[in-house]
């Protein structure tokens, strides 16, 4: 992973004494709310329903096992006792205290880490494959691509107040697993006819309240012009974004409202100017980056476990872990196992300080010291030895990070809600609980097979709600909060936006309703047909039937 540099550290080190002077200011008077708004943001400070949240940015998803342990004795010390992973690849600490914060970012700077940019109008935390330089289909790794672009884009003047956030992902394999298609910009790993290494660039994607899928702007970029390229569309962003409406600021909205053509020929124009400029990558500094992400020793050979190959057949918990929670990996021998923050009763993506400080004891252990945040909010391990994997197991299943539900229908993607949230329409986590109870049966788990579900508090859809299989979107009815369905969303190579099946449920409804949408699922699928397939292949119309009884719900509500 990469490693700061003299110039990285102190640059850390500044922001944290000046944002120390800053909230010193804030709090003796001198400095006003409003001033001090914008300097809370660009240091990841929000002020939520019960107290102030500070987002901690995890570049591309990469920890140490160093670093995860400065996230356990953070929470320990300033929280209370949690973490929150999100689907931007970050962590949220949501009890802090507005005088402590200096004094968790100067925590923060000592393992490499910061809060810069993970809010205000900027470039945040640029996210990619969780699975980046260990899959089997990669055509190249993306995190120095990330890292590449993190360094050029960190308090870079010009863009610092854009029209509204901006976010950015890369894909390196031949499966999208980064959902670059709902960013500002996406990038998909490729090679042109002389298998020279390059991107598809995707623009204009985005969720929220008008929800897009991005479109291809660029079929082929060469990867020395990476940067000149996405400062190209930055500036035409930057240029002709809407600044008069929050709203219709994103760069969706532009690029919808010049139409595809129009916004290309505004960036090949600027582009034309930085072709071959002072930011066009060298063959040098590409291989210097790539230094950084180069895979730890591995083992020729991995070692043969008589105990893992007797719980294979005979410990079905365990053989359903493998069978969910480990991916194959680039390396022979070598496996990718994913520990889920999702086990029943526990709000989706938490993680206690316990927890991470096994999660660092793992890593070390297993994985060359090395951890993955991934966008369903769980963790990975990338670097797992096929012999460890019954020894990794038994830790992980003992302290409650071994759910064998992987891209299971309980494996749920949930926001804080209006628990925290001060954005939120309607309460996440509570209906996150209803739904894993109702559904705690891994018999019928793996029965259903891969399902994605994802609850969001609000149209902000940080739990990227619109491509799940199942969405639910809580919105307020008479001061009341509701809860909307959408189905048929999807991320990766075929990426779709779901939609709305009806009107909204009340959340003691969910559940049942839920149940309702998998009946329909079981009986009308095809052999082991999954359940996005499914509801592609017969429409909405039988899943509404079944939930709204032929109209009497509307005629209800």
């Amino acid at each position: 992973m990469y490693i700061y540099n003299p110039i990285d550290q102190r640059l850390v080190d500044d922001r944290v004494a000046l944002f120390r002077d800053q909230t010193r200011r804030f709090l003796n008077g001198s400095l006003s709310e409003d001033d001090f708004r914008p300097l809370r943001l660009q240091n990841g400070l929000y002020v939520q329903r019960q107290s102030p949240m500070l987002r901690v940015a995890i570049p591309y998803g990469t920890l140490s096992s160093q670093q995860m342990r400065a996230l356990a004795r953070i929470a320990r010390t300033w929280d209370r006792g949690y973490g929150h992973f999100t689907t931007r690849c970050n962590i949220q600490f949501n009890w802090v205290r507005l005088a402590e914060v200096p004094d968790i970012l100067a925590e923060l700077a000592k393992v490499q880490m910061h809060a810069i940019q993970t809010s205000g109008n900027c470039i945040r935390n640029v996210t990619t494959d969780p699975f980046a330089g260990v899959a089997e289909d990669e055509v190249f790794d993306p995190r120095p691509y990330c890292e590449i672009i993190r360094q050029w884009s960190t308090l870079a003047p010009e863009f610092l107040f854009l029209p509204r956030k901006f976010k950015i992902a890369i894909a390196g394999g031949a499966e999208d697993r980064a959902a670059v298609r709902f960013h500002d910009i996406g990038a998909l790993a490729g090679r042109d006819a002389d298998g020279r290494p390059g991107f598809a660039i995707h623009v204009g994607g985005g969720l929220g309240r008008t929800p897009m899928v991005g479109q291809c702007i660029k079929p082929f970029l060469p990867r020395a012009e990476l940067i000149n390229y996405l400062e190209a569309i930055l500036r035409v962003y930057n240029r002709y974004g809407r600044r008069d409406n929050k709203y219709k600021a994103r760069i969706k909205i532009l690029v919808k409202d010049l139409g595809l053509a129009e916004f290309a020929k505004a960036v090949e124009k600027e582009w034309a100017h930085e072709i071959n400029g002072p930011n066009t990558i060298s063959e040098a500094g590409f291989a210097a980056m790539e230094a950084f992400f180069s895979d730890p020793p591995l083992l020729t050979r991995s070692p043969f476990d008589a105990a893992d190959a007797d719980a294979l057949r005979n410990n079905r918990t365990y053989a359903r872990w493998v069978a969910r929670n480990v991916a194959m990996h680039s390396q022979p021998g070598y496996r990718i196992v994913t520990l889920t923050l999702k086990k029943t009763g526990m709000p989706p993506g938490d993680a206690t300080a316990d927890q991470m400080d096994l999660v660092a004891e793992l890593a070390e252990r297993f994985s060359a010291g090395e951890v993955r945040v991934t966008h369903a909010q769980n963790l990975l391990l990338p670097y797992v030895a096929r012999g460890n994997l019954f020894a990794l197991w038994a830790v992980a299943s003992a302290h409650g990070l071994a759910t064998p539900n992987a891209g299971l229908l309980s494996d749920i993607v949930c926001c804080p809600g209006g628990d925290f949230c001060s954005l939120a329409n309607a309460r996440s986590i509570p209906v996150a609980k209803a739904i894993q109870e109702r559904f705690d049966k891994l018999d019928y788990l793996f029965d259903l097979g891969p399902l994605a579900l994802n609850i969001s508090g609000c149209v902000n859809a940080c739990s990227h709600h619109h491509i799940g299989h199942i969405g639910i979107l809580g919105v307020d009815k008479n001061n009341e909060a509701w809860y909307q369905i959408t189905l048929g969303g999807r991320a990766g190579n075929r990426s779709h936006i779901g939609r709305v099946i009806g009107p909204a449920f009340a959340a003691a409804d969910i559940p049942d309703t839920v149940q309702s949408l998998l009946e329909t699922y079981i009986r009308l699928r095809h052999d082991e047909e999954p359940f996005i397939d499914t509801v592609e292949r017969v429409g909405l119309g039988p899943f509404k039937i079944a939930v709204y009884g032929g109209g009497a719900h509307e005629a209800n509500h």
